[in-house]
């Protein structure tokens, strides 16, 4: 199955549009902006006047944001290869799944 590059959007009584490249590319930027947000929550000391648990939260809120922008960029490189399939094909390929053996895969 194939994911349609365009469709339509309805923006009041007039009919604008979608397209999923179009989309795509600001989700990228917006996510860019993301991550530079949370690479500069990364680099914060972390106060060296508090102790115990509440440095010991302190310190997993520091490595949560780190995982979680890491999470990010590999979103933000399967974006940009789904924007660059778009470019090439106009659609997106569909992933194949390899986990049936030889008669299930031509079955259908």
């Amino acid at each position: 199955m194939r994911k349609n590059t365009t469709g339509s959007q309805r923006t009041g009584s007039s009919t604008k549009k979608f397209k999923t490249v179009d989309a795509a590319m600001r989700l990228m930027d917006a996510m860019a902006i993301a991550i530079d947000n949370m690479i500069e929550e990364v680099k914060k000391p972390v106060d060296p006047e508090i102790n115990g648990s509440a440095r010991k939260a302190e310190l997993q809120s520091v490595k949560q944001t780190a995982v979680d922008c890491k999470d990010l960029i590999r979103e933000r490189q399967s974006l940009e290869h789904m924007v660059k399939e778009l470019n090439e094909n106009g659609e997106i390929e569909e992933d194949k799944d390899y986990s049936g053996g030889f008669a299930e895969k031509f079955s259908k």
